[in-house]
C-alpha cells in the first residue's frame, strides 16, 4: 500500500514548482489562456460581489467589519486555484521562468495581455448579470450605495497611493499563491489563502483585477438616483471612465506588477533557483 505524504513541500520544491507552473502557463495556446483568464475574472467578481454583501450594513467596527469581510473575498482566489483558472496578479510569478531561461520574456509579456483582457471581460460579464438580477438594490439600495461608495473611494486615491497600495496588495497575493505550492491537499490550500488574502482586503490594498468589478460598477450605479441619493451628495466627480482607468487601474496594474514579479518571484528565485540555473 502506497504511504500518503502528509508533509507541506519545503520552499526549495516549492520554487521548483513555481517555475513549473510558469513554464507550463507561458506555453498555453492563447485561447486556453483566455477562457482561463476569463475564469478567474468571474471568479474574483463573485468575491467582490460577495465582500460587498457582506459589509454594506454591518456594525462591528471598521477592522472587524473589514476583517470578515476580507475572509469573504478570498472566495474569489480559492476559486482560482482550486478550480483552476488563471488571474493576471498571479501570473507575475512567471518572471521566475523567465530567469531560469526557460520562459522568453516577450512570450510571458503577451500571457500577461491576455490573461489581463481575459479577466477583464470575465469581470465585466458577472458585473452585467449582477446588475440584471438586481442585487444591488437589496436592503433598499443600501448594497448598490456601499459598492458606489467603494468604487468612488477608489478613484480618489493619489497615483502614489494607488501605486503603493497595488504592490502590498499583490505581494500578499503572491504569497498567498507561494504558499499554495507547498500544499499536498485542497484544505491546505484553502487554508494558505484566506489569511494573506484577508489582510489585504482588510488593510485596504488595491487590486487591479478586482478594480474592474468594483469601478465599473460604481460607474453603473452613479446613475441611479435611488442609489447615488443615499450618498448624501457625495463628490462623484472623479467617478468616470477616464477615472477609473488613469486614477486606478493604471497605477494599481503598475503595482501590482512590481510588487509580484520583483517582490515575491524575483526574490524567490534568487534564494532557492539562482544556483540551480546556474
Amino acid at each position: 500500500m502506497e504511504e500518503t505524504i502528509a508533509d507541506a513541500y519545503m520552499p526549495a520544491e516549492m520554487a521548483l514548482r513555481a517555475e513549473a507552473s510558469a513554464v507550463r502557463k507561458a506555453n498555453r495556446d492563447i485561447v486556453t489562456a483566455f477562457f482561463l483568464a476569463v475564469q478567474a475574472g468571474a471568479f474574483i467578481a463573485f468575491g467582490a460581489a460577495f465582500f460587498t454583501h457582506v459589509v454594506h450594513d454591518m456594525e462591528l467596527g471598521v477592522g472587524l467589519t473589514k476583517l470578515i469581510g476580507g475572509m469573504c473575498f478570498s472566495l474569489g482566489l480559492i476559486l482560482v486555484i482550486i478550480a483552476g483558472a488563471d488571474l493576471f496578479t498571479g501570473d507575475t510569478l512567471v518572471v521566475m521562468g523567465c530567469f531560469s531561461g526557460k520562459v522568453k520574456v516577450s512570450k510571458m509579456l503577451k500571457g500577461w495581455l491576455f490573461v489581463f483582457l481575459g479577466n477583464l471581460a470575465g469581470c465585466l460579464a458577472i458585473l452585467f448579470l449582477v446588475h440584471l438580477s438586481g442585487h444591488w438594490l437589496t436592503n433598499n439600495g443600501a448594497v448598490g450605495a456601499k459598492a458606489l461608495s467603494i468604487a468612488n473611494a477608489k478613484v480618489n486615491l493619489s497615483f502614489t497611493q494607488a501605486f503603493s497600495s497595488g504592490m502590498l496588495c499583490n505581494i500578499l497575493v503572491c504569497l498567498a499563491i507561494w504558499l499554495c505550492y507547498s500544499a499536498r491537499s485542497v484544505t491546505d490550500k484553502i487554508l494558505a489563502i484566506i489569511f494573506p488574502i484577508t489582510a489585504f482586503v482588510a488593510m485596504g490594498f488595491e487590486h487591479s483585477i478586482a478594480n474592474m468589478y468594483f469601478i465599473p460598477a460604481g460607474l453603473l450605479l452613479k446613475s441611479n438616483p435611488q442609489v447615488a441619493g443615499m450618498l448624501n451628495g457625495t463628490d462623484l466627480s472623479n467617478l468616470t471612465t477616464s477615472g477609473f482607468i488613469m486614477n486606478n487601474l493604471l497605477p494599481v496594474t503598475l503595482g501590482n506588477m512590481i510588487g509580484g514579479a520583483i517582490f515575491v518571484g524575483t526574490i524567490y528565485w534568487i534564494l532557492y533557483l539562482r544556483k540551480q540555473s546556474k
